[in-house]
């Protein structure tokens, strides 16, 4: 509902390439990135749409020596092989809501399989950042914020919370695609509520950012 970029929706709308290709352009400043401390993300859209691409393009800057972190809503989480999350030094998860009729509302999904995810790496100690979109009227409620940073406290890899405030900033891709914009008429969070949210994650003793 809230996505800034409705353009990766669908695959037909991007330009078609090769994780070779990918990877032969990544060698060519992969010493640059590790110098400056950086990594290679995979994002999207969803990237584990396309599991194997994902799998090579991860498993490829590994062996370019390179900080490995895949950019996820969860909901796939099951395409996702060992073999794939073997290659992922970090996995920055969108938990998008915390009540199942809430997530549905905001992703017309199902929470579950997120969890599930969520569960199968702490269980293989992979390191995780929860990203959560603050988004007045939808999950700025506080027992949505508190059902989300009990699930992370338990998880015991979680080591980072962003609480990241829903802007507009994507609605101008909207118009230009002609799909109407959902959330048109809905501010941006403030700051006693953004501070509020924060402090709410603070209590779980995880980074909160």
């Amino acid at each position: 509902m809230y996505c800034q970029n409705p353009d990766t929706w669908h695959m037909r709308d991007g330009e078609p390439t090769t994780a070779e290709t990918v990877l032969l352009k990544l060698a060519g400043f992969a010493d640059f990135v590790r110098i400056a401390g950086g990594g290679f993300t995979v994002s999207g859209g969803e990237p584990l749409l396309q599991p194997q691409f994902t799998h090579d393009l991860l498993t490829g800057a590994k062996a370019l020596g390179l900080h490995t972190a895949l950019d996820t809503s969860g909901a796939l989480g099951a395409r996702a092989t060992d073999a794939l999350l073997d290659a992922t030094d970090l996995v920055l998860l969108d938990i998008k809501a915390w009540d199942p009729q809430r997530y549905h509302r905001l992703t017309s999904g199902n929470i579950a399989p997120t969890l599930t995810f969520a569960r199968r790496l702490a269980e293989r100690g992979t390191p995780v950042w929860i990203r959560y979109v603050l988004v007045p009227g939808y999950t700025d409620d506080p027992s949505e914020v508190d059902g989300v940073a009990g699930f992370a406290a338990a998880l015991g890899n979680v080591e980072r919370i962003d609480v990241l405030p829903f802007h507009r900033l994507g609605a101008a891709k909207y118009q230009r695609l002609g799909i109407p914009f959902p959330l048109q008429d809905t501010a941006p969070p403030d700051a006693a509520t953004i501070d509020r949210v924060r402090d709410q994650f603070r209590t779980t003793g995880i980074l909160v950012c």
